[in-house]
């Protein structure tokens, strides 16, 4: 993985498969309303059975939980450290929950992730 800064937030990227990790309190920085960005991440809840490939978090190394974010359009599934070290996001969730949750609405954030990491515009809405 190789670290990026994102907003003054550091974002790791994992050159391999795309993935973004976020360390706990990261997404919530990434948003001038943290309040409202702590109150959906509050709503996250584990998600029930997925064929999901397993996540083990890069920090403890345990098993990550599968977490279902209410998006516009589809949910989407994103890993949460049981210890609460961070969460993952596999190549396209994080613009994804992103714009499904209304946190970015002058799409600031969402635009530099497309530029970073190359999403094009069918990532962005529908993940792949």
């Amino acid at each position: 993985m190789i670290v990026l800064e994102l907003e003054q937030v550091e974002v790791d990227h994992c050159t391999a498969c795309g993935g973004i990790w976020l360390d706990a309190g990261e997404l919530e920085l990434l948003f001038e309303d943290a309040q409202q960005a702590r109150q959906i991440i509050g709503s996250f809840r584990q998600a029930p059975h997925t064929k999901e490939k397993t996540r083990f978090c890069p920090i403890c190394l345990k098993k990550m939980h599968k977490i279902l974010v209410s998006s516009h359009d589809e949910p989407v599934v994103i890993d949460r450290c049981a210890k609460g070290h961070g969460l993952w996001f596999d190549r396209g969730e994080l613009p994804r929950v992103l714009s499904g949750a209304g946190l970015d609405k002058e799409q600031k954030i969402i635009k530099l992730l497309s530029e970073i990491f190359n999403y094009n515009e069918s990532e962005v809405r529908n993940g792949g």
